[in-house]
C-alpha cells in the first residue's frame, strides 16, 4: 500500500479521499489554488502545496504544477478525484513518466476510453447496443449540419472528452445548431481542455442509468450495482438513487452484464462507471464510460458497504482488488441530493461568497459529504457543488423519509442553495412512484416558483422576534471561553513548499 498520496482536487471529494487514506495509514498531500487556501481539505491533509491562481487552467488543470508538487512532497501516488484532470490521459502519462502512480486507469486505457467516439466504436463491434450518432468529430457547422440531417433531429451535441453534463446541447432544428456548437465547444474547452464535439440521436424522455464497476489489473472485474441518475437539470444531475425503481431483476441482470462486457472489451482498470440510457420502450443503449470515481459514489457505498476509494488505492498500489463478487451484498436503498450554491430564483445562477453558518443533518442512515464550515469561502471559479446529502433505508420509502428530515435539518447560510428544489422533488408524487425521466426536472421547473412563501415584511417580523428571544436567552448564559480553529498560513502562489498551520482566533 502507498505511504504517501497527493490528492489532485479540491473541496469535498479531496476531503473524502483524505479520510480513507487516513484510515489506511496513508499520509496525504493537498494542493490548492490561491482562493482555496482556507478550504478544509488543505487543513486536514498532512501537507499542502499551492499550485496557482484561481482559474482552473492555472491550477487544477495545470499538469506541470501538480506533478511538481507530487515530486517535491515525496508522494508515491496521485489521486485525481473527479472532474478537472481525472479523465485526462495527460496527467496519468506525466505521472507515469515521473515515477508516480496515477490512482485510476493507466494513461493508455484513459487515452483509448477518453474519446467517446472511439469507445462507442469498440463496444459496438463487440455487439453492445449504442445510441446512433456520428462516427467522427464534427469539424465545422457544415459538417455538423450534414451529420445531424442524416441522423435526424432532434440531436444532441456532445463533448468528445469529459463528462458530467458539460459540453452538451440539445438541438431540435438546424437554425439552433450553430449556437449550440459554439457554446458546447467553449464549455468543453474550459472544463476538459478539449473543444472537440460529436453528434448523436436525442432520445425523448429516456432514463439515465449507470453501473459501478471495479476492475483489477489482471482482468478480475466486479460490479456494485446500478444507480438511477435521471433527475437532471440541463444534463446536470440533481438527485441519484440506487437501486433504480424502474428495473426488474431480469433487466438489472442484463444491464450489469452489459457493463461488465464493456469493461472487458475496453480492458478497463480501476474504478469506473458504464453509463446507459433506457428508452421508453425498454431498450438499453451504452452511452459512455466515466473513467473515475463518480460524484454519487456514496450511495453505492451505503448499499454495499464497499469503500470505492479504498479499492482504487488497493488496485493502483498493486495490492489487488480486495473484494469478490460473491462477497458483495446489496442491502436497502439510498438516495443522494447534490446541494449546489445556486440561486434557483435567478435561473440557477451560481452564488459564490462565504458560508456564514453551516449545520449538517444527522441521524440513522444519513451521510453528508462536504467540506463546508462556518466562514468557508465558495470561490467563483469552480463547480457550484458544495455538499452531498445521502440517506439510506431498508426500503426506498424509508430512504425518502429520512431525506425529508435531513433536508429540513440542513442549514447553509451566506449563499443561496438548491435545497428547495430537492425538497420539491422528493415530495412529488411522480418521483415517489418512481415515474420520471431525464426531462422530468426541466419540465417540472417551468411552473415552479422558487420564491419564499412569506412576504418581506413577514420575514423581517420573524427575524426581529427571533433576535428578541435570543437576547433574552443570552442573559441566562455565562460568558463562554473563546474557541479557536486551525487556519492555513498564507503562502505566495509561486512557492511549492508545504503550507504551515497556525492556531489562532
Amino acid at each position: 500500500m502507498f505511504r504517501k498520496v497527493l490528492v489532485a482536487n479540491r473541496g469535498e471529494i479531496a476531503l473524502r479521499i483524505i479520510r480513507t487514506c487516513k484510515r489506511l495509514g496513508i499520509k496525504t498531500i493537498a494542493v490548492y489554488s490561491q482562493p482555496d487556501m482556507e478550504l478544509k481539505h488543505v487543513q486536514e491533509a498532512d501537507e499542502a502545496y499551492p499550485i496557482g491562481l484561481g482559474p482552473p487552467n492555472q491550477s487544477y488543470l495545470n499538469v506541470e504544477n501538480i506533478v511538481h508538487a507530487a515530486r517535491e512532497s515525496g508522494a508515491e501516488g496521485v489521486h485525481p478525484g473527479y472532474g478537472f484532470m481525472a479523465e485526462n490521459p495527460a496527467l496519468a502519462r506525466s505521472c507515469e513518466e515521473s515515477g508516480l502512480v496515477f490512482i485510476g486507469p493507466p494513461s493508455k486505457i484513459l487515452g483509448n476510453v477518453a474519446n467517446k467516439l472511439e469507445s462507442k466504436r469498440v463496444v459496438s463491434e463487440a455487439g453492445i447496443p449504442v445510441i446512433p450518432g456520428s462516427a467522427k468529430e464534427v469539424i465545422d457547422e457544415d459538417t455538423a449540419l450534414s451529420e445531424a440531417s442524416e441522423i435526424g433531429f432532434p440531436v444532441l451535441v456532445k463533448a468528445v472528452y469529459g463528462g458530467g453534463g458539460r459540453g452538451m446541447r440539445i438541438v431540435r432544428k438546424d437554425s439552433e445548431l450553430g449556437k449550440a456548437l459554439e457554446r458546447a465547444s467553449a464549455e468543453a474547452e474550459t472544463g476538459f481542455g478539449h473543444p472537440d464535439l460529436y453528434i448523436e440521436k436525442y432520445l425523448e424522455k429516456p432514463r439515465h442509468i449507470e453501473v459501478q464497476v471495479i476492475a483489477g489489473k489482471h482482468g478480475k472485474t466486479i460490479h456494485l450495482g446500478e444507480r438511477e441518475c435521471s433527475l437532471q437539470r440541463r444534463y446536470q444531475k440533481l438527485l441519484e438513487e440506487t437501486p433504480s425503481p424502474v428495473l426488474n431483476e431480469r433487466e438489472r441482470t442484463n444491464l450489469v452484464n452489459l457493463a461488465l462486457k464493456v469493461a472487458s472489451v475496453s480492458r478497463y482498470e480501476n474504478a469506473g462507471t458504464m453509463e446507459f440510457v433506457r428508452a421508453q420502450t425498454g431498450e438499453v443503449y451504452f452511452m459512455e464510460t466515466n473513467k473515475r470515481i463518480q460524484v454519487e459514489h456514496l450511495i453505492t457505498e451505503m448499499v454495499t458497504g464497499v469503500d470505492i476509494v479504498e479499492q482504487q488505492l488497493r488496485i493502483a498500489s498493486g495490492d489487488g482488488l480486495g473484494v469478490s463478487q460473491s462477497e458483495i451484498k446489496f442491502e436497502g436503498s439510498a438516495i443522494n441530493c447534490r446541494i449546489n450554491a445556486e440561486d434557483t430564483s435567478k435561473g440557477f445562477a451560481p452564488t459564490p461568497g462565504r458560508v456564514t453558518k453551516f449545520e449538517a443533518p444527522g441521524g440513522p442512515g444519513v451521510r453528508v459529504d462536504t467540506a463546508l464550515y462556518d466562514g468557508c469561502p465558495v470561490p467563483e471559479f469552480y463547480d457550484s457543488l458544495i455538499a452531498k446529502v445521502a440517506c439510506w433505508g431498508q426500503t426506498r420509502q424509508e430512504a425518502v423519509s429520512r431525506m425529508k428530515v435531513a433536508l429540513d435539518e440542513l442549514v447553509v447560510e451566506g449563499v443561496e442553495t438548491t435545497v428547495a428544489v430537492h425538497k420539491m422533488l422528493i415530495t412529488d408524487q411522480r418521483f415517489l412512484a418512481g415515474n420520471y425521466d431525464t426531462q422530468f426536472v426541466d419540465q417540472l421547473l417551468v411552473d415552479w416558483d422558487a420564491q419564499a412563501s412569506a412576504s418581506l415584511p413577514e420575514v423581517a417580523a420573524i427575524y426581529i422576534a427571533m433576535k428578541h428571544m435570543a437576547a433574552q436567552e443570552s442573559h441566562k448564559l455565562k460568558d463562554a471561553p473563546t474557541t479557536t480553529r486551525w487556519k492555513t498560513g498564507l503562502m505566495p502562489s509561486s512557492s511549492l513548499r508545504p503550507a504551515l498551520y497556525i492556531e489562532g482566533p
